[in-house]
């Protein structure tokens, strides 16, 4: 249990970054949304969606391979600096290549009239990707408070500098344009528009570059080639996976304008609908991408412990991954009404995905749980043919869906295929790994608690006083305290399971 409350404590710190973090980017998607046509911002959720697949493709599994070895080999420090070498290579080279090929490059993805736009996110994932292993490196080390005061800067001065060029430029330029003007007009001025958002992107991560500086002159710069090619024997399994699960992460946004040449307005549209929609159901993945940060090095570390129930923690880890998941999703449909309006009403179209790509987001974070068997094990080429799977079945979905449902609501088979692809892959990967490296999940009470929401969400939907919201909201604020009281109940939470059995103890003796 020592184990599970110190991954709880590495997940609260690294979720200030991950969690609290994307929540105050999520708060820029309503100036995206207020100041920019679904077109428009089509255009930002597709290069997004292009960068996330870039960025493992840059990052080639080496930062789950750097903990793997890190743990594994006498000298830690010799696997940072032999990674280190490595990724700073390739993402040099990555600058070099998009700077020379830009303009075939914007003609392959579809945005001939941008290449501004392309060069300045391919600058800017090739040093995300090389600075993910500085922040790997703070992991290992447990530097977690060190690890979130850093992204807190990324995500400050990139808010500041959306909030700067979007808002306060153009009220500058009206009244003292002397202060703006050596940058802002031979950009463009505000017919630059998304340009923007982009050159905010460079600027932060640049910054956050300089932040790490810190933490890369850790390391005695040399590549122990010997140790490399391990690595990456281990880790290239890792890449097709990452490549093959970024891209169907955000398979509809990529696909749906090769969908629809003959109408590339109402396609960018339509991926401006489901990416601004999805921002909303991505708080199940900001929950994922926290408990992963902290998990990677505790399934890594408690692998080399001996004297330890090992998979009786892995077990509790999963179950508790499942009712904060739960709990969260619970909590969004319910308040579903006043989060929307994080979006502009002409995006809330497109609202139906939110509870789908929820669902399809807590399958895939308990797939990730799940790939602890292949990851322990060695068998990385088993995360690998799931991913590809995963993809066939996302992709599969998509080609068949998006068209078959037509413009404009061709983007709901995208979040169904999303669905279908993730719950397709995490049942798949539990099967294996009841073979290759058994794990006694407590499946009983997982599905006890899964009907549980299901049943409370359902109560929570049917319950709606039009002309009297708060009565809606108190309703459904009750049926959420009862989920969470259902689990403190049976989970012997500390003091809080306690305290609530004392009170049911009075409560049924006054009867």
């Amino acid at each position: 249990m020592a184990g599970i409350k110190s991954l709880v404590k590495d997940t609260a710190v690294y979720g200030l970054s991950s969690i609290i973090g994307r929540f105050l980017n999520w708060g820029l998607v309503p100036l995206y949304t207020y100041l920019f046509s679904k077109t428009e911002y089509g255009v930002v959720s597709y290069l997004y969606a292009m960068v996330a697949v870039v960025i493992v493709i840059l990052n080639y599994g080496m930062e789950t391979g750097f903990f793997r070895y890190a743990n594994k080999e006498k000298d830690p420090d010799a696997v940072y600096s032999t990674s280190l070498v490595s990724l700073g290579f390739t993402s040099l080279l990555f600058i070099a290549a998009i700077t020379v090929f830009l303009d075939p490059i914007s003609q392959a993805i579809k945005l001939p009239h941008h290449p501004e736009y392309v060069w300045m996110m391919g600058l800017t994932v090739a040093v995300d990707a090389f600075s993910n292993l500085p922040f790997a490196y703070l992991r290992f080390r447990r530097k977690a408070w060190t690890f979130a005061g850093i992204k807190f800067v990324n995500i400050g001065v990139n808010i500041a500098l959306n909030l700067f060029f979007l808002l306060a430029c153009p009220r500058i330029m009206e009244s003292a344009p002397a202060l703006i003007s050596w940058f802002y007009e031979p950009l463009g001025g505000e017919a630059f528009g998304i340009g923007w958002i982009f050159l905010a992107n460079v600027i932060s991560t640049l910054v956050v570059l300089a932040c790490l500086l810190p933490a890369m002159r850790a390391a005695r710069l040399r590549c122990d080639f010997t140790l490399l090619k391990a690595m990456l024997r281990y880790s290239w399994p890792l890449l097709v996976l990452g490549v093959a699960g970024n891209l169907s992460q955000g398979m509809g946004q990529i696909v749906i304008p090769y969908l629809f040449p003959h109408d590339p307005e109402s396609a960018r549209a339509m991926v401006g609908l489901y990416g601004a929609n999805i921002k909303i159901a991505v708080v199940m993945m900001m929950f994922t991408q926290a408990f992963r940060y902290a998990y990677e090095p505790f399934i890594f570390a408690r692998a080399r412990d001996e004297g330890e129930d090992k998979k009786g923690a892995y077990a509790d880890a999963m179950k508790f991954f499942i009712v904060f998941g739960l709990a969260i999703f619970l909590g969004v449909m319910f308040f579903l009404p006043i989060i929307k309006y994080f979006i502009a009403p002409a995006y809330w179209a497109g609202l139906q995905v939110v509870p789908v790509m929820m669902i399809a987001d807590l399958c895939f974070g308990v797939y990730f749980n799940l790939s602890l068997w292949y990851k322990l094990t060695d068998r990385t080429r088993w995360g690998m043919y799931l991913s590809l799977i995963g993809f066939a079945l996302m992709l599969g979905g998509n080609l068949l869906l998006v068209p078959l449902i037509g413009i404009p609501d061709g983007y709901i088979g995208s979040a169904w295929a999303a669905l279908i692809a993730y719950a397709g892959i995490m049942v798949l990967s539990y099967c294996l790994g009841r073979r290759y490296y058994p794990i006694p999940y407590p499946m009983k009470r997982i599905a006890l608690y899964t009907l549980l929401a299901a049943v409370l969400w359902v109560v929570g939907s049917a319950v709606e006083f039009p002309y009297a919201m708060w009565g809606t909201y108190s309703v459904r604020a009750l049926l959420l305290t009862i989920y969470v009281l259902c689990v403190t109940y049976y989970e012997e939470v500390p003091v809080a399971s306690r305290l609530l059995r004392r009170a049911l103890q009075k409560m049924h003796s006054r009867h």
